[in-house]
């Protein structure tokens, strides 16, 4: 089987990373932190204008993509996963947000982020949002694991997802979306709802 696995909000916790660091952010920039925790986007979520959001990404996006831990089990379950299936980690990660020298430098980052935490995987894609599920059907991805409330919801409409339980995606349901909270969740449920 084909594994599809998003690497922000699924291999690590961007939820809990926007909401430390942008509680800071506002703190440190004398902006009032007022928290609409339901909102994916960081602008909706603190009621950031565009410049705010720049300048907050300019800060701590390096330090995110280099920094961040995977989700607790995260790396044991896809070592089990991908004893017998092909493990495809796409993302919509670009470089909006990174310094201008470092532009360009995203799947570098990415790469050397995920041999230094032992995240194994066959193939490693950058797609826009937007092209995720064109790219899931051309190559055959049987499930992908994703936690955007668009992305699951598009995927959805033509294959299965996994959504990876965050505050932003509870109200999310459908026919082909299978709500998972934790990794080892992923790894039965992979096993009891999915094809082999």
């Amino acid at each position: 089987m084909k594994i599809g696995i998003d690497i922000d909000g699924v291999l690590t916790d961007i939820e809990k990373y926007i909401c430390d660091y942008g509680t800071k952010f506002c703190y440190e920039n004398n902006i009032p932190i007022n928290i609409e925790h339901i909102y994916y986007d960081e602008r909706k979520l603190f009621g950031w204008d565009k410049e705010q959001d720049t300048k907050f990404w300019n800060d701590y996006l390096e330090n995110y993509v280099k920094n961040s831990k995977p989700r607790d089990c995260a790396v044991e379950v896809i070592n089990k996963l991908k004893e017998h299936n092909e493990i495809y980690l796409i993302t919509a990660r670009n470089d909006y947000g990174l310094p201008l020298d470092d532009r360009e430098k995203m799947p570098e980052f990415t790469k050397k982020w995920l041999e230094d935490n032992q995240i194994y995987y066959d193939k490693l894609v950058f797609k826009p949002d937007s092209e995720k599920l064109d790219y899931c059907l051309e190559n055959g991805i049987d499930v992908m694991i994703e936690d955007s409330p668009n992305n699951v919801k598009n995927i959805s409409s033509k294959m299965k997802v996994m959504c990876y339980n965050c505050m932003y995606n509870a109200d999310i349901e459908g026919e082909n979306i299978i709500r998972v909270y934790g990794w080892y969740d992923i790894l039965e449920k992979m096993s009891m709802k999915l094809p082999k």
